[in-house]
């Protein structure tokens, strides 16, 4: 059974940082490109970060760059995301899906729909 699993959620204060990471079972993560993406109460899910297969390109939404890093241990078969000085607004589910058919991000990310695996989200809460 192919599964994602995320984990690392939580509630943490403004400023603050929180690693999240993507377990995947059933299958290897190596060949696919890995995305994270979020979804708020009322909004529609958008992609937050992707990394290629190597793990050379990365892509980020223009409202984390500079705050989140997505990087990957394929030998562990998982993907992480660090988000450093967490706002309010990054409070979301969170969850990391894979695209079996791209290596690379581009020109697929920050699309879900490119994306056929997903995890079952991570609520990560930025409040004080």
């Amino acid at each position: 059974q192919l599964q994602l699993v995320e984990s690392g959620g939580g509630l943490v204060q403004p400023g603050g940082s929180q690693r999240l990471s993507c377990a995947a079972s059933g299958f290897t993560l190596d060949h696919y490109a890995i995305g994270w993406f979020r979804q708020a109460p009322g909004k529609e899910r958008e992609g937050v970060s992707c990394i290629s297969s190597s793990g050379g390109s990365t892509n980020y939404a223009d409202s984390v760059k500079g705050r989140f890093t997505i990087s990957r241990d394929n030998a562990k078969n998982t993907v992480y995301l660090k988000m450093n000085s967490l706002k309010p607004e990054d409070t979301a589910v969170y969850y990391c899906a894979a695209d079996i058919h791209y290596s690379d991000c581009t020109p697929r990310f920050p699309a879900p729909r490119f994306y056929e695996y997903w995890g079952q989200g991570t609520q990560v809460t930025v409040s004080s």
